[in-house]
């Protein structure tokens, strides 16, 4: 009878896992409301409607409405209301599903995050003032740096996903188990 090394097992097993991804995308353009329904389009309307507020409350403090600080802010909410709606009707008209190889997902990673911070100065700013309609308008900054916040979060984990904005991929892992006896 042979005498086996006690350190090698005496079955060894190989495993190999290959992995495919493919894309699904549909590249017609076409009007699709349910996108307002899911965690993204509720975060767009929520950021719209907060720019919006917030600009409005600046705007409302009459003579004050031309100061430095509220023209810093209007700068912050206008721009971020013009660059989400125009997101948002991209999404729902899916014409970044027919570009998807541009990498949206990053350019609202770093849109989203930039406008984090933006919006603590200009809501720190606005609150510090002292006039009603700016500490209004603060309010409504600090729920916009939340909800931009949040959604830089989104995208950061769905970019370490290798997701898509919109369409899908599907990974499809196919293992094969071999074993050898010694």
């Amino acid at each position: 009878m042979p005498v086996s090394d006690p350190g090698f097992p005496s079955q060894h097993t190989t495993t190999t896992t290959v992995q495919t991804s493919s894309t699904v995308v549909e590249t017609s353009i076409r009007y699709d409301p349910s996108y307002i329904r899911t965690l993204p389009g509720i975060l767009k309307v929520v950021q719209i409607v907060l720019n919006l507020v917030g600009f409005i409350c600046i705007q409302a403090s009459g003579v004050f409405s031309y100061h430095s600080r509220g023209s810093w802010f209007d700068f912050v909410s206008m721009t971020a209301f013009w660059f989400t709606a125009i997101l948002l009707a991209l999404y729902l008209f899916h014409i970044v599903e027919k570009f998807y190889k541009i990498p949206w997902l990053k350019i609202e990673f770093v849109f989203c995050a930039v406008w984090t911070g933006l919006y603590l100065i200009a809501a720190c700013v606005a609150v510090t003032f002292g006039v009603e309609a700016y500490i209004a308008a603060g309010f409504f900054g600090f729920c916009a740096m939340v909800a931009y916040g949040f959604d830089a979060f989104l995208k950061f984990k769905a970019i370490q996903n290798g997701q898509l904005a919109q369409g899908e991929r599907v990974v499809n892992n196919q293992t094969t188990v071999r074993s050898m006896a010694y």
